[in-house]
């Protein structure tokens, strides 16, 4: 290390080559050891304490980088999106990731990107604390250098930058989309428009008040007001969003909006700290502060995973509040609740039936392949779409809208005991509403189905399928003769996915404005009635998510075993449901005498099916509710085990509603 620092004092030393090797000396082996890089900052530290020339040498290098390189791409661009959009942003970083991209020797960002050139980097540069950077920066004594009577080329970088941003949030507060969602911006004076003007005089007084005291003309105070007022906005913005549906623009703007806000605070309280004629202590929390966001944005500019997280919190947390205000129809309280789920599942159950037999009659007319898969895929989301419109329960399209109800509560309880336990008690009612619908399908489903195959031989005098296809059907459904698990766990991820399209749909309905759009048509008001289209624009309304969302599972469930076919792996699905069905109708084909072992097998199968088939969907839809809302780890440790104490207190209230109260 004194090595290196010996080296600066060399004429012709590249400046920016030795510092990076000055981090890569700083820089520990693992990037989460942060004790290592904490003693290597101290060692530094005493280097430049005990070797006054060395210390003058750094502090030149870094006046030099400083004088020489254009600090406002650092300072602009760095750690904020870009108003190109979400899409050719992520492409950008996609793009920049396979083939980087070259560095501009005149950025004081190269020079960033250069020493700190590992993604790892952000971690110790966080991890060692900005104590350890404080430190340094004492070290260096910046306040050794004589006080420069002309105005330093840093400060004019960073009123530059400050300009540019100011020019950057008055454009992006002026977005189409944030003027739909708040007509004030227009109508009355905008504050993002304000705090352009107000930071134009600011610029101009800044050089002018450099190194006396504070002046009304030089106070920062209006503008942070005014920065406050552009927050107040973008919350409001979020708050209509949360009611009227959002698009991933306008989450883009609103996240590119609060990074703009926060680095203008964020330099504002530089230029405050260094006002007066030289590198003032106050000005040092706020540079450390800076430098540590800066590596870590930097170390993270094409991370993709990072920007799709950034920009999608708000639509999935749109998404999945809309699929738990659907959630709290499937969880019963009372008796009266449960019996009615258990109705409702019946009428599931006898379109399933039906649906099941109709699958065997198209897979029996030996269509084309692409025909085939098509009819199949009309014949699940058809009948999906007729049990939703006659009020009917897929057990299994449940935990998919059940577990974004239960996230939203976890999301607004704290930790606080009587709190989890409500929640508590949500899980058990969930449970056993789950139970009761499953128990409505297959209790229907099977009885029913094999009844429509007696009828068609009654009929017929020939069975609706052969021996052999029953076997074949009951080998299909056992937990032992097939792959029926790993099936069902594919059908789980396709109820998950549905549920995601249901909120979609129902947020696009709102942002949309669908429903009142469609009572702006005149041809149907004529045709049917304005007071029957009003109706029907509200159904639309209230019901466009879940039409689309059984509509489009029956596609991914029908053409799942079409997709593996095209690319030679396979793959399929198992609905417990429509498993339970088939063994209804292989019964029956098998002239009520099935082997006892196959038939144990089977129905242990479509038990292992139903399952897996609630788990994988709930746990996977309970997973991104529980990240929309941003809950923490302790809460989810206390809400398991609370369930588990609850479980052991009282296991009845997972499986039976509570008894009749007098």
């Amino acid at each position: 290390m004194e090595q290196l620092l010996n080296r600066l004092l060399l004429p012709d030393a590249d400046l920016t080559s030795l510092l990076a090797l000055l981090v890569d000396e700083i820089r520990p082996v693992k990037a989460h050891d942060f004790e290592t890089a904490r003693r290597n900052l101290q060692a530094l530290c005493y280097l430049l304490g005990i070797h006054p020339e060395l210390r003058s040498a750094l502090r030149a290098a870094f006046n030099t980088l400083l004088r020489t390189h254009r600090h406002i791409e650092l300072y602009t661009t760095t750690g904020i999106l870009p108003n190109t959009g979400f899409a050719p942003e992520g492409f950008r970083r996609i793009g920049h990731k396979l083939l980087p991209e070259v560095l501009d020797p005149g950025l004081l960002r190269s020079v960033l990107r250069r020493a700190f050139d590992r993604p790892s980097d952000r971690h110790w540069v966080a991890g060692v604390g900005e104590d350890a950077w404080l430190r340094l920066i004492e070290a260096i004594r910046f306040d050794e250098e004589p006080a420069s009577e002309t105005f330093p080329h840093s400060l004019l970088e960073l009123l530059r930058s400050l300009r540019v941003l100011s020019y950057g949030i008055a454009a992006c507060g002026m977005e189409p989309e944030l003027l739909r969602l708040e007509p004030s911006l227009v109508t009355h004076e905008s504050p993002f428009v304000a705090q352009n003007l107000e930071m134009a005089v600011y610029i101009e007084a800044y050089p002018e008040n450099w190194g006396k005291p504070p002046s009304e003309d030089c106070d920062d105070r209006h503008l942070r007001v005014l920065f406050s007022q552009c927050q107040e906005v973008i919350e409001r913005v979020r708050r209509n969003a949360a009611r009227n549906g959002t698009s991933i623009r306008l989450t883009y703007q609103l996240q590119r909006l609060r990074q703009l806000l926060r680095r203008s605070e964020h330099l504002l309280d530089i230029l405050a700290g260094l006002h007066s004629k030289g590198v003032q202590a106050s000005a040092h929390p706020p540079i450390v502060s800076l430098f540590i966001r800066l590596v870590n944005d930097e170390c993270q500019r094409n991370d993709l995973g990072r920007h799709w997280r950034q920009n999608t919190e708000l639509i999935a947390l749109r998404v999945t509040d809309n699929a738990s205000h659907h959630g709290e129809h499937y969880i019963t309280e009372t008796r009266a609740e449960y019996w009615s789920m258990a109705r409702s599942a019946m009428i599931g159950g006898v379109i399933i039936a039906g649906m099941a037999c109709l699958k065997i009659l198209l897979a029996k007319a030996a269509l084309p392949p692409l025909t085939g898969a098509l009819a199949f895929c009309l014949n699940y989301g058809l009948g999906f779409c007729l049990i939703h419109i006659l009020h009917g329960t897929v057990a299994t399209k449940q935990p998919a809208m059940t577990a974004n109800a239960i996230a939203a509560s976890l999301s607004h309880s704290s930790d606080k005991l009587r709190d989890i336990e409500a929640l508590t008690d949500l899980i058990a009612r969930t449970c056993r509403s789950q139970i009761i619908a499953i128990l409505g399908n297959v209790g229907i489903a099977i009885p029913l189905a094999g009844l429509l195959a007696f009828v068609i031989f009654s009929s017929s005098g020939e069975h609706f399928i052969s021996p052999e296809k029953s076997l074949h059907l009951l080998e299909e459904q056992s937990l032992v003769h097939s792959a029926a698990v790993f099936y069902a766990a594919i059908a789980g991820v396709c109820l998950f996915i549905s549920g995601l399209i249901s909120g979609y749909y129902d947020n696009y309905a709102a942002y949309n404005r669908i429903p009142e759009r469609i009572l702006q048509l005149g041809w149907p008001q004529r045709l049917f009635g304005a007071a029957r289209m009003r109706r029907v624009a509200a159904y639309i309304g209230d019901n466009l998510g879940a039409l689309a969302g059984n509509l489009l599972f029956g596609f991914l469930l029908g053409g799942t075993t079409f997709f593996g076919l095209l690319v030679g792996l396979p793959i399929d699905i198992r609905h417990v449901s429509f498993s339970s069905a088939f063994i209804g109708i292989a019964f029956v084909g098998l002239d009520l005498a099935p082997d006892l072992w196959l038939l144990a097998w089977a129905m242990l199968g479509v038990a292992a099916i139903g399952f897996m088939n609630l788990t994988v969907s709930f746990v996977l839809a309970l997973n991104i509710a529980l990240r929309s809302r941003q809950v923490s780890d302790p809460q989810w440790k206390n809400l398991a085990r609370s369930i588990l104490s609850h479980l052991r207190r009282q296991p009845r209230d997972f499986f039976m509603p509570p008894q009749k109260t007098v």
